[in-house]
C-alpha cells in the first residue's frame, strides 16, 4: 500500500520524505538551491539524457564516467603499505614519565610527532582526576609501523583504554 504525505512547505524550502524498511518514514528538510541553480541542474540533466540516446553505445559516458573494465587491472596497495598521518587520542594514567614513554615507542617505530597536546587532569575528570587525555598528530608514515607501536603503546600499564586512532588525509 503506497501513502501520500501532505507537507506544508514554504518559501525556498524543500523537503523529501523517505520510507525506508528498517527506519520506516523520515523526513528531510532544508533550504533549497533556489530557481536558477535548480534550473541549470535541470538543463545539464536533459543535456546529459540527450548526449545519451544519440550517442552510439561504444561513444558514450557511462555511468559514474569510466568503463566498467577499466578498473580490472588497477593494483590494490595493502593496508599495511599505505602511508598517512594520524590522529591519536590515548586516556593515559596522570603519572610521570607517560608522556615519554608513549613518545619514545613511536621514535623508536621511526614515527615522527606532528603536535601533542596532554590535557590537565581535572578537564578531563575533576580535580581528583587520576588520569588524562593525550592527543598526538603524527607526520606521514607506514601503517604497518604505526601497528606496531600503537600495539607497544596499548600494552603500557598507563594506558587506561582502547587508544583513539583515526587516519588523516590532505588534500593536495
Amino acid at each position: 500500500m503506497r501513502r501520500i504525505h501532505t507537507l506544508n512547505v514554504e518559501g525556498a524550502m524543500n523537503a523529501v520524505v523517505v520510507q525506508g524498511d528498517a527506519v520506516g518514514t523520515t523526513l528531510y528538510y532544508g533550504k533549497g538551491a533556489g530557481s536558477e541553480p535548480t534550473a541549470s541542474a535541470v538543463i545539464a540533466d536533459l543535456v546529459d539524457i540527450a548526449r545519451l540516446h544519440t550517442a552510439d553505445a561504444a561513444h558514450r559516458v557511462p555511468h559514474l564516467a569510466f568503463q566498467p573494465g577499466a578498473m580490472g587491472d588497477t593494483p590494490i596497495l595493502p593496508m599495511d603499505e599505505v602511508v598517512t598521518s594520524y590522529y591519536l587520542r590515548l586516556r593515559v594514567a596522570d603519572q610521570a614519565g607517560v608522556l615519554a614513554k608513549v613518545t619514545g615507542i613511536l621514535a623508536e617505530s621511526g614515527i615522527s610527532i606532528d603536535a601533542v597536546l596532554q590535557r590537565e587532569a581535572d578537564e578531563v575528570g575533576g580535580a581528583d582526576a587520576t588520569q588524562t587525555d593525550l592527543i598526538i598528530l603524527t607526520h606521514d608514515c607506514v601503517e604497518a609501523k604505526m601497528n606496531t607501536a600503537l600495539a607497544q603503546m596499548q600494552a603500557l600499564p598507563t594506558v587506561l583504554e582502547p587508544i583513539t586512532r583515526i587516519r588523516k588525509e590532505e588534500l593536495a
